[in-house]
C-alpha cells in the first residue's frame, strides 16, 4: 500500500528523488475529437518513491512551493521533457508538441526562462516541440510580471497556453490584457447535462476565444457525450481520460507511433484588408463605422450550410422593420425566415464569396416575425464579403437593404405593362412616357415593334418628326405641346394624322408633377380613330 509522505519526508528526500529519477514526467495526450488524431501532450510531474510508492501531486507540489524548491523541480521536469524529445528525434520517431507548466513562482525567480532556454539549447530541441502553460490563477496575481514573462517566451518562440481558464474571478480581464496563444478550459463547468448552465458557460467561453483568434483545448474530458458536445460548439481539441490517462514515457512513445498526428490550427485567420477582431472592441474605429456609418450590416459565421449571427447594428434592425428586435435576430435559428428556394440562393452566394474572396450579392425573400406585427414577407438585397476564417468556419460581413417596396412596385409595373400591352393590342393604341427634364421618351412595345423606335428616344420629339411619324405640317404644333408641358400644362389632346399614311389618331398627354408642383413626366397615348 502506498504511504502518504509527510512534509518533512518530502523535503528530506527531494534531492535524492531527482538524482534517482523518482521525480519524472508522465504524458497525457491531446486529441482532435473531430478526426481522432493526436495534436500534442501535456507533461505532468509524478513522484514514485521506492519505499512509499506513488505520491499525489496535490500533496508534494504545495510543499515544494512553500520551501522554494518548485523552481528546481520544474526545471528538472523540463529537462526530462527535452531529453525525451531528443530521444525521439535521434531515433527518427514521430514527435508532437509537449506542454510544460510554468508557475508564478518560476516566473518570479527572474532567471527561470533563461535557464529553460539554456536546457533547450543544450538538447537542441526545436521550440515548436515545446509549449508553456501558465495557470489563470497565476496570471491573476500580477499582470505586469506575467506580461513581461510572456513577452520573453514569445520572443524565444514558445506558444503560451492559459491553463484552467474560467477557474478564477478575473478571466475576462486576463484574456483582454495577456496575449495567450491557446486557452485550456476548466471542464468543471461542464456537467452531464448539455442543456445546463455549465454547458452554456462553456459555449460562451469557446465562442469568445474563437473570435479572439485563440484555439481552445478542453482538459479533464472523461465522457464521450462531453467530447461530442464540445465539438458541436466549436472546441474539437480535448485532453482527458476519455482518450488516455497520463502515461509514462515508454508507453507514450508507443502511442505516438501508432496514432495519426496533426498540428493545432489557429482559430482565426483574417483577410489582410480588415481586422475582424476590432468589431468586438467598443472603442475601435471599426465598431464606430459598423454602428453608425455603413448602413444596415451584420457579421455572421458560416460552416457547412449553418449560419450563426454574431452581431448586427441598429440600422440592420431598422432596415428589417416589423419591430424585430436585435435579440430575436441574433438568437433565433438563422434559417427560420427562409423557404428552401431562398435558403439555397443565400447559401450559394455565401459559398461563392468564400471560394472567390470577392463580394457577392443576392436577393432573397424572408418571412419576418415579431410579437406585435405578426408576419410579413420581405425581400432583402445582401452584399456578402468574407473577412476571416475560423478553422472550417468563415466569418462573413453582410450589408443589407430591404427592397420589398421596390420589388412590389416592379411587380406592379410588370403586371400593368402586361395588361396594357394586351389592351393596346386590342385597341390599336400606342403609349409612351416622356421625362420632361431630360427630354427622353420611353416607348411601349408596340411603338418599338411597329414604328422602329429604340428603347429610349433622346431629344424627343425631334427623332419622331425626322422619322415621319408626325407629318411636317403638324411638327410645329407637336413641338409647341412639349413647350407647354415644360411650362406645366396638365392636359393636351388632339386628332393628329400620323405616319406617311396620315392615319388619324387621338393623341393625348397627361402631366405628372413632383411634390413642389414642378412638371416631372408626361404620359402620352395615341388611339386610332375608328371610322
Amino acid at each position: 500500500m502506498p504511504k502518504r509522505m509527510d512534509k518533512s519526508e518530502i523535503l528530506l528526500d527531494f534531492g535524492e528523488a531527482m538524482r534517482r529519477g523518482d521525480l519524472y514526467p508522465c504524458y497525457q495526450p491531446q486529441y482532435n475529437h473531430a478526426t481522432g488524431r493526436m495534436i500534442g501532450a501535456e507533461a505532468l510531474m509524478r513522484w514514485e518513491h521506492p519505499e512509499f510508492g506513488p505520491q499525489y501531486p496535490n500533496d508534494f507540489i504545495p510543499v515544494l512551493e512553500d520551501a522554494g524548491l518548485i523552481v528546481s523541480a520544474d526545471l528538472h521536469l523540463f529537462e526530462q521533457v527535452c531529453a525525451f524529445q531528443r530521444k525521439c528525434i535521434d531515433r527518427g520517431l514521430a514527435t508532437v508538441p509537449i506542454s510544460v507548466n510554468v508557475s508564478r513562482i518560476d516566473i518570479a525567480d527572474g532567471t527561470y526562462i533563461d535557464q529553460m532556454e539554456d536546457i533547450r539549447t543544450r538538447y537542441d530541441i526545436p521550440v515548436r516541440l515545446l509549449r508553456t502553460e501558465i495557470t489563470e490563477t497565476s496570471a491573476s496575481g500580477g499582470l505586469e510580471l506575467i506580461a513581461s514573462a510572456m513577452a520573453k517566451l514569445h520572443d524565444a518562440g514558445y506558444i503560451v497556453e492559459m491553463d484552467d481558464f474560467g477557474s478564477g474571478y478575473s478571466s475576462l480581464n486576463i484574456l483582454k490584457n495577456l496575449p495567450f496563444n491557446i486557452i485550456k478550459l476548466d471542464m468543471r463547468f461542464l456537467d452531464s447535462d448539455p442543456q445546463g448552465r455549465g454547458a452554456t458557460i462553456i459555449n460562451a467561453m469557446i465562442q469568445m476565444a474563437k473570435w479572439l483568434g485563440t484555439p481552445t483545448i478542453a482538459e479533464g474530458v472523461e465522457q464521450l457525450s462531453q467530447a461530442d458536445y464540445l465539438k458541436s460548439v466549436g472546441c474539437s481539441y480535448i485532453q482527458g481520460y476519455l482518450y488516455s490517462r497520463p502515461i509514462p514515457a515508454d508507453q507514450f512513445i508507443d502511442l505516438i507511433q501508432n496514432a495519426g498526428l496533426e498540428p493545432t490550427l489557429p482559430a482565426l485567420q483574417l483577410v489582410e484588408t480588415m481586422d475582424a477582431h476590432r468589431f468586438w472592441d467598443p472603442e475601435s474605429l471599426e465598431t464606430l463605422i459598423f454602428s453608425n456609418y455603413v448602413g444596415a450590416a451584420a457579421v455572421f459565421s458560416y460552416e457547412d450550410g449553418n449560419v450563426e449571427v454574431l452581431r448586427v447594428n441598429q440600422k440592420y434592425v431598422q432596415e428589417l422593420g416589423m419591430n424585430v428586435t436585435e435579440e430575436r435576430i441574433v438568437h433565433s435559428p438563422s434559417w427560420d425566415p427562409f423557404d428552401d428556394e431562398n435558403k439555397a440562393i443565400y447559401i450559394q452566394a455565401v459559398e461563392k464569396a468564400i471560394a472567390t474572396g470577392d463580394e457577392q450579392t443576392c436577393e432573397t425573400w424572408r418571412t419576418l416575425t415579431s410579437d406585435c406585427c405578426g408576419e410579413e414577407l420581405a425581400c432583402l438585397r445582401t452584399t456578402l464579403r468574407v473577412i476571416g476564417h475560423a478553422d472550417k468556419q468563415a466569418i462573413v460581413y453582410a450589408m443589407v437593404q430591404n427592397i420589398t417596396a421596390e420589388k412590389r412596385r416592379l411587380d406592379e409595373v410588370t403586371q400593368s405593362e402586361r395588361r396594357f400591352r394586351f389592351a393596346s393590342e386590342q385597341a390599336n393604341m400606342y403609349a409612351w412616357e416622356y421625362v420632361i427634364g431630360t427630354k427622353q421618351m420611353r416607348p411601349c412595345f408596340r411603338c418599338m415593334r411597329d414604328l422602329g423606335l429604340p428603347l429610349v428616344v433622346n431629344n424627343y420629339p425631334e427623332p419622331a418628326i425626322e422619322m415621319g411619324i408626325f407629318p411636317p405640317d403638324y411638327a410645329d404644333m407637336y413641338r409647341d405641346w412639349h413647350r407647354q408641358l415644360e411650362e406645366g400644362v396638365e392636359h393636351l389632346e388632339a386628332i393628329i394624322p400620323l405616319t406617311v399614311g396620315r392615319v388619324p389618331f387621338h393623341v393625348r398627354y397627361t402631366t405628372e408633377f413632383d411634390e413642389n408642383g414642378r412638371p416631372l413626366k408626361a404620359y402620352g397615348s395615341a388611339t386610332m380613330v375608328q371610322e
